[in-house]
């Protein structure tokens, strides 16, 4: 498995040709570094319905004729725009020819932006969990912590986490920290942080935080890979 950030909560998961992206925002990311028109894929996963998370789905799911994997309300809207999709919800899980998705908890809101200043419901908040090759990426979405991330931790193998340390909209670094503890995966993701002025966080430190608390952290610049 290899998973290259493309910034605030985006990941392109690859393994054996196959090409998954989580949480497509590039256009409107100042920080990111590639171009949604040139991305390649076989499918798109979305945790939850806001902008910064599903900006650029439309185009890269018309481009490439794949299927955008959401919860019921986010796939009912873009099967509106004639797109292909496949409705999951909390707690569930599909296999696909590339791979195994779980829906999880995560606890935020969700809705779609349809045009400046009005709203459609985005159903409820996830995380999820990929499996592909063997390896098992958890993507936490926008959360707050919770504890059933011990649970989590106890019920499943997992190799490489993505948490939220940008604190206002999501969990801040020390919560971060924490919920590493329960989720005893091999290696740590921050994301959802420095977007915007009023997520700054400082990366490099929260790596720190991880290592004095026995887990092991990996700072991804927009663009960079991870081999798994």
């Amino acid at each position: 498995m290899q998973i290259t950030y493309h910034g605030h909560s985006c990941f392109l998961v690859e393994n054996e040709g196959y090409r998954v992206l989580m949480d497509p925002f590039l256009s409107g990311n100042a920080l990111a570094v590639a171009d949604p028109g040139e991305i390649q894929v076989n499918a798109i996963l979305l945790t939850h319905g806001h902008s910064d998370h599903i900006a650029d789905a439309e185009q890269i799911a018309r481009k490439n004729d794949c299927v955008i994997i959401a919860n019921f309300e986010i796939a009912s809207y873009f099967a509106s725009k004639g797109l292909k999709t496949f409705a999951m919800n909390i707690g569930g899980s599909a296999k696909f020819e590339w791979g195994t998705v779980k829906y999880t908890l995560a606890f935020h809101s969700s809705s779609i932006e349809v045009e400046p200043g009005k709203f459609v419901d985005g159903g409820q908040p996830a995380g999820i969990l990929l499996t592909m090759g063997g390896k098992t990426f958890y993507h936490a979405g926008d959360t707050a912590l919770f504890g059933d991330m011990k649970l989590y931790g106890e019920m499943y193998n997992i190799d490489v986490a993505a948490l939220p340390i940008g604190d206002v909209f999501t969990m801040g670094p020390d919560e971060a920290v924490l919920a590493a503890t329960w989720l005893r995966a091999k290696k740590y993701i921050p994301t959802h942080y420095n977007t915007f002025d009023v997520i700054k966080q400082d990366a490099s430190e929260w790596i720190q935080k991880l290592k004095q608390a026995y887990q092991e952290g990996v700072r991804l610049a927009p663009g960079e890979t991870l081999d798994v």
